[in-house]
């Protein structure tokens, strides 16, 4: 077993800002404080506090209330004591994670209703872009010139990769045609990775929360997973450069571009600091970049993380988020020295993709200028529904505004998202709690609600969830439902 992640004094500290003016003991309502950061998934659990003297002088506060805060924080289950490790977070038996609906992909339904008429929010995906059926059409006629050859392609279509790193050779990064691996979907790319440079029982750093699929891939891998909390406005830096020095991942797999589910984008500086902190480590960075092409704000994107570490970032790429997602197709962008064992690891895996679904992604992204910006357009329109309706009815809830992306990252008064889940179903909404976007468990007071189906039954989608609400508000013991109302 690994030894658990040290949080500075100072790192604590800042996370409970704000406890003193909570009102009744303090000691309780630092314990209270610390509790939510634990429950919600911030702070993870098998992390290692400071002591309470570090504590201490870190707030300023009298050693008695941190340790009647800590003593209290052991009765309750959310700390534990071990020798040589201090005093360690951990959930109470029963606080397990959750699936948080029906499905624990939340990709088997169609972005809307269900076949029982569910509105169903699980789904961070929409319906295909405009001009796939052209591309479809267009592509059928160029596999006339295939159906000649065996049709395998463990690397890809030459064409469709010379198409990919032309896109990547637009966003200012140098890529040769070389250096693309097509893969069937960003998560088949993404277990490709992880096979190719992790073995069984290697650390994996990623944010918490981060998307449930991939936190599968790398579990099923056999590897195992380090979570780094994010604080409400992003990536936590010292939180991640410590955890580095402390863990030493062998990989990382992150999402800097509008990320899922919390919608934020790292910026430059921050991708500069963390691709210096990997390569010191000589940890290989997998970087998810199918949301870079989503940008719904008027700013320049950052540059693509690779960048700042070409030699150890293996960047993951798709057609699903920004095109379609019934078109399978993905791929890898791999540092030079890399490519040969992404396609030995990948010669048992599959033989390629299919041949028509790689003209037909040869064909959309030539015609990206053309196809994205309406694409952009129409997200733009269903975000801003979407928010408007949530500060409408349920006023209690907040969130921030993602600049890109697919989903909102919506944070409730109190840890009831599974709860929620249950009562939206009765009410005719699927949703998908805060919960199962948790490498650790916690993140109960969260729930992602994509903004991909109309704008007619988004808001009636938020409707229907604020009823569930106010019933579950109901049924909640009086000093939880207190705080909902």
């Amino acid at each position: 077993m690994s030894a658990p992640r040290h949080l500075p004094a100072s790192t604590v500290a800042a996370l409970v800002t704000g406890w003193a003016e909570a009102g009744g003991p303090a000691y309780r309502a630092l314990a209270e404080r610390i509790r939510l950061l634990i429950a919600d998934g911030r702070v993870p659990p098998g992390a290692r506090l400071p002591s309470e003297r570090e504590l201490t002088e870190a707030l300023g506060v009298s050693r008695t209330t941190v340790a009647s805060a800590y003593r209290e924080l052991r009765d309750r289950g959310y700390l534990s004591s071990r020798r040589g490790s201090g005093s360690v977070t951990s959930l109470p038996s029963g606080a397990a994670r959750g699936t948080g609906g029906r499905s624990t992909s939340g990709m088997t339904r169609t972005p809307e209703f269900d076949s029982a008429g569910l509105l169903d929010l699980t789904c961070a995906a929409s319906p295909s872009a405009v001009g796939i059926g052209s591309a479809v059409g267009a592509a059928t006629e160029d596999l006339a010139s295939h159906l000649g050859t065996p049709g395998y392609h463990p690397q890809g279509l030459p064409e469709l990769r010379e198409e990919i790193a032309a896109y990547y050779e637009a966003k200012g990064l140098p890529t040769t045609p070389d250096q693309i691996v097509v893969t069937a979907g960003a998560l088949a790319g993404t277990a490709l990775a992880l096979r190719s440079v992790a073995e069984i029982g290697d650390r994996v750093l990623t944010e918490s929360p981060t998307h449930p699929n991939s936190m599968d891939a790398i579990r099923r891998g056999g590897n195992r997973i380090v979570a780094a909390p994010m604080t409400p406005h992003g990536w936590d830096l010292p939180l991640l450069e410590a955890t580095i020095r402390q863990t030493a991942p062998r990989v990382a797999w992150m999402v800097v571009d509008f990320q899922n589910p919390s919608g934020r984008l790292m910026p430059d500086v921050e991708r500069e600091r963390l691709a210096l902190a990997f390569a010191r480590n000589r940890t290989t960075a997998i970087i998810d970049e199918t949301l870079t092409d989503l940008c719904l704000g008027t700013a320049p994107m950052p540059a693509p993380f690779a960048t700042y570490n070409p030699r150890g970032v293996i960047t993951v790429g798709s057609l699903s988020k920004s095109f379609w997602g019934g078109l399978r197709i993905g791929w890898l962008r791999v540092p030079p020295a890399l490519v040969a064992r992404v396609l030995d690891a990948r010669a048992s895996m599959d033989l390629g993709a299919p041949v028509l679904e790689q003209l037909i992604a040869t064909r959309l992204l030539a015609a990206r200028d053309e196809i994205l910006p309406e694409r952009r357009t129409g997200l733009l329109l269903r975000r801003d529904t979407l928010m408007n309706a949530v500060r409408e009815h349920l006023p209690s809830w907040s969130f921030e505004v993602p600049g890109g992306g697919l989903s909102l990252w919506c944070e409730l008064p109190e840890p009831v998202g599974s709860s929620l889940v249950g009562v939206a179903e009765r009410n005719g909404v699927l949703l998908m709690a805060g919960s199962r976007f948790s490498p650790d468990g916690g993140l109960e007071r969260f729930i992602r609600l994509p903004y991909t189906i109309e704008p007619d039954a988004l808001i009636e989608a938020v409707r229907r969830i604020a009823a569930a609400y106010a019933q579950l508000a109901t049924a909640l013991p009086r000093r939880n439902a207190a705080m909902i109302a």
